[in-house]
């Protein structure tokens, strides 16, 4: 794929913007072609004048619809779809649909930004707010004595850990629940999908409230929510049964934006390709965890423990071994803050899960957290 400007080529992210693979499994290579706009870039009909909960409820059809097709083998991996009505998120929306052979995330979103400019000076570079640590006043002798029990509690959690994370890549399996069919390839299924908006302000404040981070925040909200869902379908074991999160952590050292031009440069400091690992986190039970803040709690407790924890590392390696057997995914969440606002989108095993109910049970989790905190 290429990017330009005013006749200015850029280097290319992936080939396959306007090439595409050939079906000969015997011969797979890139082959060129010409690009039909018309073949790629969709304007969905939907009855004009409606209200904009009507068309929330198109929006998450269509994207459940396309979400469910596979690109055609005879012209490049991507698409673009334009939602030309207001939902109550958004006067519209721009949905691009690209296959993963064009590129990781990381480089694609590079390769994005590379076209972008400074709102207020175009000639000046994009950049980011650098991340900048709290500045350490403490004694060299008193912070000797706080990484010994460091490295010492990350050694034993990391073995912990890391043992747990075999097991439960391999044979220890959750329990069948509302959120978990078990049924065999449930990879390739159907999901539908949906979304919710939530206030980053109200985010701050709980988080200010309750002395955690804003990602402690989300992950309370998401855990309470998964298991508000699992008691609304099914009230009697629910509140007891097993249930693990895959958190995805980002290991990429490097902090920060990298433009392709970057990117490209030799020797180059940042390395292509998507750097993470995903951490086995045990739901909260409803069992053990009765109050709406206790979940924001737990769900700060657990994730820092395992951040901490040197399991990481050596879950990047196992990671490697098994990511080449596709485990069962009935339910992912994905979220991503934007202009003050956070969107959660969900995708779910489409005739299991009820997205719906799943939606208004996260909406109802940040109701009372926030309501709790204040």
């Amino acid at each position: 794929m290429e990017f330009g400007e005013e006749g200015q080529l850029l280097e290319p992210v992936s080939p396959g913007g306007q090439f595409f693979n050939s079906v000969d499994e015997k011969n797979k290579q890139w082959k060129r072609v010409q690009v039909k706009l018309e073949d790629h870039v969709h304007v969905p009909i939907f009855p004009s004048g409606m209200s904009l909960e009507s068309y929330d409820t198109y929006f998450d059809e269509y994207i459940t619809k396309i979400a469910s097709e596979t690109f055609p083998q005879s012209r490049p991996l991507w698409e673009l779809h334009l939602f030309k009505y207001p939902t109550s998120h958004a006067a519209g929306q721009i949905i691009f649909k690209i296959h993963h052979a064009l590129g990781d995330g990381y480089s694609l979103m590079g390769a994005l930004l590379s076209c972008l400019q400074n709102a207020h000076n175009p000639s000046v570079p994009l950049t980011f707010p650098s991340l900048k640590g709290a500045k350490n006043e403490t004694s060299s002798r008193s912070r000797v004595f706080e990484f010994v029990p460091k490295i010492f509690s990350a050694v034993i959690n990391g073995a912990w850990d890391f043992s747990w994370s075999i097991l439960k890549g391999t044979w220890v399996e959750d329990d069948q629940t509302p959120i978990r069919s078990g049924v065999v390839g449930v990879e390739f299924q159907p999901v539908s999908m949906s979304t919710l908006m939530l206030s980053i302000e109200e985010i701050k404040l709980i988080k200010n409230k309750l002395g955690v981070t804003i990602n402690d925040v989300i992950a309370g909200t998401i855990f309470l929510g998964t298991r508000m869902y699992m008691q609304l379908m099914n009230t009697e074991k629910s509140s007891s049964q097993n249930c693990t999160a895959l958190v995805l952590l980002n290991t990429r050292l490097v902090a920060g934006y990298k433009s392709v031009q970057e990117m490209l440069m030799e020797p180059s400091n940042s390395s292509w390709g998507n750097q993470f690992v995903f951490l086995h986190v045990p739901v909260p039970k409803s069992s053990e965890v009765s109050k709406p803040l206790d979940f924001v709690w737990e769900a700060q407790k657990i994730v820092k423990r395992h951040r901490s924890s040197s399991a990481w590392y050596l879950t990047i390696r196992l990671w490697d071994i098994l990511k080449k057997f596709r485990g069962p995914e009935c339910l992912t969440i994905t979220a991503m803050s934007y202009m003050g606002k956070l969107r959660i989108a969900m995708g779910a095993e489409k005739g299991f899960i009820d997205s719906n109910k799943l939606q208004a049970c996260m909406e109802d989790a940040f109701r009372v957290i926030s309501e709790a905190a204040n």
